[in-house]
């Protein structure tokens, strides 16, 4: 039995290569899936996926890696993936949800509710960085998926512009944070507002920076989210940092040495 022949895709075939070689192979609807937030130690997580047209109709003008976009061109090609895309969805999941639930297992959950809505259904997913399993079709994690796919591109977009529209909502119902400038990355103002204001209920207890200013370092990640009414008061005596997880949410392996905030290389460095 003849076995069918290698799909080569090319570099110089640039972000539609992967998509329309799958295309050609029977997968019509080539999804792509993405996620906002998950180095961020305040506001929600939030994962996108997106299933684009075949061929020109596909093509959107200045789509990109979000990262590599400046926010004016984001939003433009914000409103060119929604206008366009067969299917696009966006899954938000609270700070309290990841505390609860760990970031991975969040960002997985996030993803898999991304891509079960979209209508009409994947026939592939390309997922940016790691593999979602439990989809029922076939599916492949790309390194840097969002500089190398088109679809897992648009998702990306999609994630980040509602992400940062949510912070600059949330600005204006926790001032003081700054989280319309920084998005609930770790910036020197943003530990500063901290240490001075000790965390609001958009912050992630489960990340040791966030834990160390209210006093809770020293519990699990699932156990430090104090009670709602307990949220925002002035923080207790901190904890002694501890070593090898800093700014790691529950189910992040441990990193050692690393500055708070580190584990946003998931997205590309904080900004």
């Amino acid at each position: 039995m003849l076995t069918p022949p290698r799909t080569v895709v090319r570099r110089e075939g640039g972000l539609y290569a992967l998509e329309r070689a799958l295309q050609r192979r029977g997968f019509r609807h080539v999804a792509g899936a993405d996620e906002a937030g998950r180095g961020a130690c305040a506001g929600p997580l939030v994962a996108a996926a997106a299933i684009l047209p075949e061929g020109r109709r596909g093509e959107i003008e200045e789509l990109a890696d979000s990262k590599l976009l400046t926010p004016a061109a984001r939003d433009r090609v914000y409103d060119a993936v929604r206008e366009r895309a067969l299917a696009y969805a966006v899954v938000v999941i609270g700070a309290e949800e990841v505390d609860g639930r760990g970031l991975h297992v969040c960002n997985l959950t996030a993803m898999r509710r991304a891509l079960a809505s979209l209508t009409p259904g994947p026939d592939y997913v390309l997922t940016d960085g790691f593999g979602v399993d439990g989809l029922g079709v076939p599916g492949l994690a790309v390194w840097k998926g969002d500089q190398v796919a088109a679809c897992v591109a648009a998702a990306s977009v999609l994630a980040k512009v509602t992400r940062d529209r949510l912070m600059v909502e949330l600005d204006g119902r926790f001032p003081g944070y700054g989280f319309a400038e920084h998005k609930g990355y770790i910036t020197a103002d943003h530990s500063a507002a901290l240490r001075e204001r000790g965390p609001c209920e958009e912050h992630r207890f489960s990340y040791v920076n966030v834990a160390q200013v209210s006093g809770r370092a020293g519990l699990p990640p699932r156990e430090r989210r104090p009670a709602p009414e307990q949220v925002g008061r002035e923080p207790v005596e901190r904890s002694r940092p501890s070593e090898g997880t800093v700014g790691v949410a529950l189910g992040e392996p441990a990193r050692q040495s690393l500055p708070v905030g580190e584990d946003v290389f998931m997205e590309g460095g904080v900004r």
